[in-house]
């Protein structure tokens, strides 16, 4: 019986860690920006928040809808990180060189696209019958972790990368949203 449990949590964590290296990805481009360690803190926890929901609201509907969202959640996400991407390597030619970072719906945005395939995955655990506490606290707890992780080591990277670290940090959401998309 032991056993099971611990296999089920070492399960929920790889899942967790791998969702949560989306949100690490998109932080790490994004970090390249100038952004105050107070917005860090607040993007970091309004992703966990999101990882929280989307699979909640996921495995609650699991059983209703399964196969069709999954494609429709990876098109939106892809979408969503490709113009955020844009929009930081078109702003990094601009002269007023003011720091950049996700304000308003932007903030939102950036949780939600980062947290769209713990939805998906949250479908898929409404089948299997998974603890749903853990499972969604697990997400959201990693996920959370991984973006102050990728914010911090973006902060660390502008360093080295000076004015091209904007360019860098957009063409890296670019790639990740191509990914997602093909």
């Amino acid at each position: 019986m032991e056993t099971v449990w611990l296999g089920e949590l070492a399960s929920l964590f790889i899942l967790a860690f791998a969702l949560g290296l989306d949100a690490f990805s998109v932080s790490l481009g994004m970090g390249m920006q100038r952004m105050r360690l107070k917005r860090i803190f607040f993007l970091g926890m309004l992703v966990g928040m999101f990882h929280i929901l989307m699979p909640f609201i996921g495995i609650i509907i699991g059983k209703l809808v399964s196969a069709p969202l999954n494609d429709m959640t990876m098109l939106v996400g892809g979408l969503l990180l490709m113009g955020i991407g844009a929009h930081m390597f078109f702003s990094s030619f601009r002269d007023d060189k003011k720091p950049q970072s996700p304000i308003g719906i932007g903030v939102v945005l950036f949780a939600f696209s980062v947290s769209l395939d713990s939805f998906s995955a949250g479908l898929s655990l409404g089948l299997s019958g998974v603890g749903v506490l853990m499972a969604v606290l697990m997400f959201g707890v990693m996920s959370m972790v991984l973006t102050w992780t990728g914010f911090l080591l973006g902060r660390k990277a502008k360093g080295f990368l000076g004015v091209y670290s904007e360019l860098l940090g957009g063409s890296i959401l670019c790639a990740i949203g191509l990914n997602m998309l093909f």
